[in-house]
């Protein structure tokens, strides 16, 4: 199958945008705030954007609450055009340990990370439908080890689903992820070396 090149959807999606007389509302995912550092300086130009921290795959909770706490310390202060907003979800880990049972030996970027995408963006389609936000996405892409084709695939059908827009994206393309690292140094943000969840958490400490 060819791969479908989101950077160019979006760009189109952005020249709508700057059409419009007034931003509008983006509900954004974000996984960590790392990874929404180039995310929030790129869209904050277009959109007035909520940042959606929900994350119930993230272990230990102490990891969790420290991730959540570096996401909306981020936002007090990155600069941006339009305004910024911070929705933290209920931490819920038993959602996501529910939802990938048997899966627990499954190797990292397999069907359980799969399902840890869908369980993470269905929650934000819900949200966006139920508050009345004109798009939602996520950050996810922007890591070099996200398949943002799988990505945007779920989003366009969870899109169909709740009848809000998915706004389509590769957000590593145009030195995004390496924009990232740079923002996180200005700022001193402290990067994970594990995606989040518990078998990550594992897979990392057998590699050392």
């Amino acid at each position: 199958m060819e791969k479908i090149n989101y950077q160019k959807i979006l760009d189109e999606t952005l020249r709508e945008v700057e059409k419009r007389e007034t931003p509008p509302r983006l509900l954004l995912h974000s996984c960590c705030g790392p990874c929404s550092t180039y995310v929030l300086e790129y869209l904050s130009a277009y959109f007035e954007i909520t940042v959606y921290y929900y994350n119930p795959n993230i272990y230990p909770p102490e990891e969790y609450r420290f991730r959540e706490a570096e996401q909306e310390h981020l936002i007090d202060v990155l600069p941006a055009r339009y305004p910024i907003h911070f929705q933290a979800a209920p931490y819920d880990p038993e959602t996501y340990f529910q939802a990938v049972q048997g899966m627990e030996d499954l190797p990292e970027k397999g069907l359980r990370c799969t399902v840890c995408f869908r369980l993470r963006l269905e929650q934000a389609a819900r949200f966006a439908k139920s508050h009345g936000f004109d798009y939602f996405t996520t950050t996810l892409s922007l890591s070099p080890h996200k398949n943002s084709q799988l990505l945007n695939t779920i989003g366009g059908e969870l899109a169909e689903e709740f009848g809000v827009p998915y706004l389509f994206s590769d957000f590593k393309k145009k030195n995004g992820f390496k924009r990232s690292t740079e923002l996180t140094a200005t700022y001193g943000m402290y990067r994970q070396d594990y995606c989040g969840c518990k078998f990550s958490l594992a897979a990392r400490r057998e590699q050392d």
